[in-house]
């Protein structure tokens, strides 16, 4: 993964001074989420709404990401992933939830930008709320292609699952 030294944006958390409605990534079902639903959800605990905002312009939404605790089936995981956690029914997990760019910020390396932002939040807070690994659902084999690429692994049973084991985070950060 790369990350660029000097990259135009602020990630920051979605606050009221962001223009929501004029965000607009091609998927309607992520911009209605932007646009109605994110708010409430994060007024409501249920998601921490990340956005990426230029830096010259701090208002606008160029690209978001959501983060929220999850669990997944232990008997869901890979056999050679699960012999390394405890016995438990479900382990506790980051579920990030969605990821977006504003189509006129796609393909300069946005999306990458936040994935990688969104790994160092989740590895940082397992050390305080333990999680053993991020999930994603991706919601088409674009989108799917985009986190194999990064290392996620599919979960046998739910293919469009798939999950990135923090300790793999970990080695990725060098446990920053």
């Amino acid at each position: 993964m790369r990350q660029e030294a000097r990259f135009p944006f602020r990630v920051e958390p979605l606050g009221d001074q962001h223009a929501r409605a004029a965000f607009r990534c091609g998927t309607e079902a992520l911009d209605r989420y932007l646009h109605r639903q994110a708010r409430q959800d994060q007024e409501r605990r249920v998601a921490v709404i990340h956005v990426a905002v230029p830096l010259d312009q701090a208002t606008v939404v160029a690209a978001f990401y959501t983060l929220s605790a999850t669990a997944v089936r232990l008997q869901s995981v890979p056999a050679e992933v699960a012999k390394k956690l405890p016995r438990y029914p479900d382990v506790p997990a980051t579920l990030l939830g969605r990821l977006a760019v504003g189509q006129d910020h796609q393909r300069h390396g946005l999306g990458e930008h936040l994935l990688i932002d969104a790994l160092r939040r989740s590895m940082h807070a397992s050390r305080t709320i333990g999680s053993v690994a991020v999930i994603v659902d991706a919601k088409d084999d674009r989108a799917k292609g985009f986190y194999l690429h990064y290392g996620f692994i599919p979960l046998p049973e739910q293919p469009a699952r798939l999950f990135l084991p923090m300790k793999t985070i970990e080695r990725l950060f060098g446990g920053r």
